[in-house]
């Protein structure tokens, strides 16, 4: 291999095959003739599946498998949204999508806190909800809210973060700092 380009092997272009096969094209605006359709590069033979690894090396799943299981998921806070595009995530940060639910953690320990983000989260998503507040206060002096603080980390955990689109601080007539907008997924 020279440069920056290579050829695309015979097991690529299998499994891009296989990842495009339920693909459905995007209807075009423009007529089909002003964009003639392009060749598919003739088929390469296989390269050999068995490979030699450096010692010490970490084995690493196949592409197949790594197809078959869901993506890791980005962290979440409240200045990234990954997966979400700007207008969706102006609206939520603005205060302009409804909410459905709200839940108030004011008065809670850490443990029972916790425990009902972690039910309301999941009530919430079973739902069907797709925004909702979390209210978690903004502590007695400036940088001391123990909830405001954990929430951000309790929504990254394995077992909510598959639910979460992505989170913002609420706008003031909502809680502002101590209080939380949260974009569910949709069912699917």
């Amino acid at each position: 291999m020279t440069g920056r380009h290579r050829s695309v092997t015979g097991e690529e272009e299998a499994l891009w095959r296989e990842a495009m096969r339920d693909a459905k094209p995007l209807r075009r605006k423009r007529s089909a003739a002003a964009h003639p359709p392009v060749a598919a590069p003739a088929a390469q033979p296989a390269a050999p599946a068995i490979r030699d690894k450096p010692a010490g090396a970490k084995p690493r799943p196949s592409a197949a498998l790594a197809h078959s299981r869901p993506a890791e998921l980005a962290r979440l806070d409240s200045a990234s949204a990954p997966g979400l595009d700007k207008r969706s995530r102006e609206r939520l940060r603005r205060g302009e999508r409804a909410i459905e639910a709200s839940l108030d953690l004011h008065g809670m320990t850490q443990e029972a806190a916790h425990a009902a983000l972690v039910r309301f989260v999941t009530v919430s998503a079973a739902a069907g909800r797709r925004c909702v507040l979390v209210v978690t206060g903004k502590g007695t002096m400036p940088g001391s809210g123990v909830l405001k603080a954990a929430v951000p980390r309790w929504l990254n955990e394995a077992g909510l973060r598959p639910h979460l689109l992505a989170f913002v601080p609420a706008q003031p007539r909502h809680g502002g700092d101590g209080a939380l907008y949260i974009l569910l997924r949709r069912k699917r």
